[in-house]
């Protein structure tokens, strides 16, 4: 009935009035008027990485506040339409008025996606380390789990895999650290920081019982010369060792891995990917910035508990999500108890609907949903 699109229409328009208000269209038209100034600069183009930068920022803002001026001009437009046509009885519009809505809507979950992804970092690309826990050789086999699962999201959409850090266990992976390239992977990715736990009847047990295991996540922004990190040569101890491979002629001889620990932190990181030392040296810096950048932010904002992921044991009671293949199937996330039956769906790569979940629940509040989980 005709009449039933009046609610969909109305709540719709108020959720877009609402993000239209928030957003300070005057204070982004001010920040584009900016950008462009710098863009007349007699130097502008003398930086080339700074360039680029800045025409990238002109194009995000422009397109952040047309998108959400059409949906504004269009949802109003679609209102108006819906009351012409009820007060002029026409039934037939129905059809067209539904499609209409749906169109917006679609938009309107696009744009408030990007919206979600507004942070400082959160457009930039990504560090994520898989650290194996409680479990032994079923806990190795999790994180390379979780490694492909994460390999297989990233070729979906079309981001670039690099392995900086492999650690080979009994059974799987103990640890490893990949770089993800691609447009917002850090905003995409960041809700992933955490311990997975995985529940099935362990291929590893002759018995066929089932096992519980569990993998820590740590996912970082790799950071551009937009973000200053400053670290001083006396804060930092760098330590070189043989990295580890394949054995016979392809072993390593030399001391080309390196391991930086910021002292005032504690924060290690280690890169063996490359053969050279130099190269091993300036990826280690990389990630070591990333990982002061995350520290920094907890203390800066008093928000420790969006990092909780790393500092808690990887064990039962500390997940933030659940990976059961028996005695049913189920992925559900323990935050915002948003949970998909396709458990294989999932592992292939498709954790899109869990990205884009812990994204609005994080943008209601981040409160943790009470209640009772079940066995899981």
């Amino acid at each position: 009935m005709l009449e039933d699109l009046a609610k969909p229409i109305q709540d719709l328009k108020e959720e877009i009035i609402d993000i239209w208000g928030r957003l300070d269209a005057a204070a982004i038209e001010e920040k584009i008027r900016s950008k462009e100034a710098q863009t007349s600069e007699t130097d502008f183009w003398s930086d080339q990485n700074r360039a680029k930068r800045v025409l990238a920022e002109i194009k995000t803002l422009k397109e952040r506040l047309e998108s959400w001026k059409k949906l504004h001009d269009d949802i109003l437009g679609l209102e108006e339409m819906y009351e012409l046509v009820r007060d002029e009885g026409h039934q037939d519009m129905e059809g067209e008025l539904l499609a209409n809505l749906n169109d917006i809507r679609n938009r309107f979950d696009k744009a408030l996606i990007l919206e979600l992804l507004s942070g400082e970092a959160d457009r930039n690309d990504a560090f994520l380390t898989i650290h194996a826990g409680s479990g032994g050789t079923e806990a190795c086999d999790w994180a390379s789990m979780l490694y492909r699962m994460y390999t297989r999201w990233a070729e979906r959409h079309d981001f670039k895999v690099e392995t900086l850090d492999f650690l080979e266990a009994e059974g799987g992976i103990k640890s490893v650290t990949i770089q993800i390239s691609g447009e917002y992977a850090y905003g995409y990715l960041k809700g992933e920081t955490g311990v997975h736990r995985l529940v099935r009847i362990s291929p590893f047990d002759a018995n066929a019982r089932r096992h519980t295991s569990f993998a820590s996540v740590s996912v970082m922004p790799v950071l551009d010369d937009s973000i200053e990190i400053d670290i001083r040569p006396e804060d930092i101890r760098i330590d070189t060792y043989r990295a580890g491979g394949a054995g016979g002629q392809k072993v390593n001889k030399t001391d080309s891995a390196v391991r930086i620990t910021h002292l005032a932190t504690g924060i290690v990181v280690t890169c063996q990917n490359e053969r050279s030392q130099y190269k091993n040296k300036d990826v280690a810096m990389s990630i070591l910035k990333s990982r002061l950048y995350e520290y920094y932010k907890a203390e800066r904002d008093k928000e420790t508990a969006k990092f909780a992921g790393e500092k808690k044991e990887i064990a039962w009671g500390s997940q933030i999500r659940s990976y059961v293949f028996q005695p049913y199937t189920m992925v559900k996330d323990h935050r915002n108890k948003f949970s998909v039956g396709n458990v294989q769906a999932v592992m292939d790569g498709d954790i899109d609907p869990f990205l884009d979940a812990y994204l609005h629940w994080q943008w209601k509040g981040g409160t943790i949903v009470e209640g009772e989980d079940e066995d899981i």
